[in-house]
């Protein structure tokens, strides 16, 4: 069991709160008559943050919304949160709403309502993944409260995450709650024979994570960019097994990339459409190949793939934005039992990893 501060319990009338969310989704350009103009792609993730928002702004608090989305390294506007801000305006129905650039406290944002503020993107200043003290004070500067409901950002030591959650008094928000809850309970017990499938290209963070998996899963099916480089790191044989409790074995699958290098092979994606189809449980994080452009290509990899895991009647969890974005697209994400906010939050945490914007909230 996790004990967090339970947000009900906290008296938000009148107070001030700084809500860290997640705010990192993908945007598109759309062409206007006269210039060009981003726009949110995938909402899911902003979707999920509004149970806290709204519960704080129809109990009497005025928020002080804030995140990141993607990685600027230093100030970018095509990383700006401006759209986000009228997405916000739109659910809310704030009526005349005006995007400007506003600034409160030396920090510019954009005024939604009398009682929200979004700070711009917070990676626009070095001090938040660097974890500065002095920007965690100058944060917590705004509030009197803080709530933390960006799972998918909680395994990062920054200072929205954790520079601030030091300094006031602090909470997690229902998202992250719920994302807790669910991911205990299937680190707990799951049905087995448990499978993993690991795709995508960040090898830097998903490596360890395959390690960890390999010691909890009954298989653990890696696929997409990663696949060539965790061959080459762990120097197995394509296939390896390793003994779990109760001597069982847990088998690790890599796949081969196809010629071009956009895909597994078709011969990998019928290998795990045959594990697939005998697990009880299913944990899937990444895409094994290219999925951008091909929306509407079942033929590929993970098309096969999601199918498979939709139809498969096993308890089945997905994580990551690109994937979730996938899926949504091809009309299968709401087939899945559970959707995960967090990439590689999720990953770390069902591999038994202590992420420190949780753990912060245990102080």
């Amino acid at each position: 069991m996790i004990n967090l501060h339970d947000l009900k319990n906290a008296d938000v009338n009148g107070k001030k709160v700084f809500l860290r969310t997640d705010l990192d989704v993908p945007l598109s350009e759309q062409s206007t008559i006269n210039n060009q103009q981003l726009t949110i792609e995938d909402d899911t993730r902003l979707l999920d943050g509004l149970d806290t928002l709204n519960y704080l702004l129809d109990n009497g608090a005025h928020v002080i919304l804030a995140g990141h989305l993607g990685r600027p390294g230093g100030v970018d506007q095509k990383l700006s949160l401006k759209p986000i801000a009228q997405w916000f305006a739109e659910k809310l129905g704030i009526k005349n709403y005006d995007a400007r650039i506003k600034n409160l406290n030396d920090f510019d944002g954009f005024e939604i309502s009398d009682k929200l503020f979004l700070l711009e993107n917070l990676r626009f200043n070095s001090g938040e993944e660097s974890n500065d003290p002095e920007f965690s004070k100058k944060l917590a500067s705004l509030a009197q409260i803080y709530v933390n409901d960006a799972f998918a950002s909680s395994h990062r030591a920054h200072a929205s995450v954790v520079g601030i959650a030091e300094l006031l008094p602090h909470f997690a928000g229902f998202m992250l709650k719920k994302e807790i809850d669910t991911l205990l309970s299937l680190m707990d017990n799951p049905k087995r024979p448990l499978t993993v499938i690991i795709g995508g290209a960040k090898i830097e963070t998903k490596l360890p994570v395959v390690e960890k998996m390999h010691q909890i899963a009954d298989y653990v099916l890696v696929g997409g960019l990663i696949a060539e480089e965790t061959i080459a790191l762990l120097k197995v044989q394509h296939e390896k097994v390793s003994p779990l409790a109760g001597g069982r074995k847990s088998a690790l699958l890599i796949a081969d990339l196809n010629e071009d290098e956009t895909d597994i092979t078709s011969k990998d994606a019928e290998n795990f459409l045959q594990i697939i189809s005998l697990a009880k449980t299913i944990i899937w994080n990444g895409p094994v190949g290219k999925t951008e452009g091909n929306e509407g290509n079942l033929k590929i990899g993970s098309a096969k793939l999601a199918k498979g895991i939709a139809e498969s009647g096993a308890y089945t969890v997905v994580g990551g934005g690109d994937t979730i974005s996938y899926l949504k697209k091809i009309g299968l994400l709401d087939k899945f039992s559970f959707v995960s906010t967090g990439g590689g939050a999720m990953l770390e945490f069902l591999s038994g990893e202590k992420l420190p914007g949780i753990e912060v909230l245990l102080k």
